[in-house]
């Protein structure tokens, strides 16, 4: 085998490797490729995604604001009931001292 021989069969195989190369990677990207079909469920299901997001973030606003609503209920119910105590309290005080003067009087 001469030199031009060698240089023949050297480009030759190294087409053929190139031929091999390309119908190979035609082949795996025709098989790999993503479909439409594929892309309207992965947008299908971002929008739902988005929309649960949402739903979830007006659910705590919602929460938050009713907790802080029953919070501040619950604080003035106990400013009523501590009101309401002193009040109870301080007509068992006036209860005993007008028992103490009817007893003085009924006594005297």
């Amino acid at each position: 085998m001469d030199r031009t021989e060698f240089v023949i069969t050297t480009a030759i195989i190294l087409f053929v490797a190139f031929c091999l190369g390309w119908f190979t990677n035609w082949l795996v990207h025709r098989f790999t490729r993503v479909s439409q079909a594929d892309m309207d469920q992965l947008e299908r299901m971002s929008q739902e995604l988005h929309e649960a997001e949402e739903t979830r973030d007006q659910a705590i606003t919602y929460l938050q604001q009713r907790e802080a609503e029953l919070t501040n209920q619950l604080a003035q119910t106990e400013a009523e009931l501590a009101a309401a105590m002193e009040g109870l309290r301080d007509a068992r005080h006036e209860a005993e001292e007008m028992r103490a003067y009817v007893e003085r009087m009924s006594a005297g």
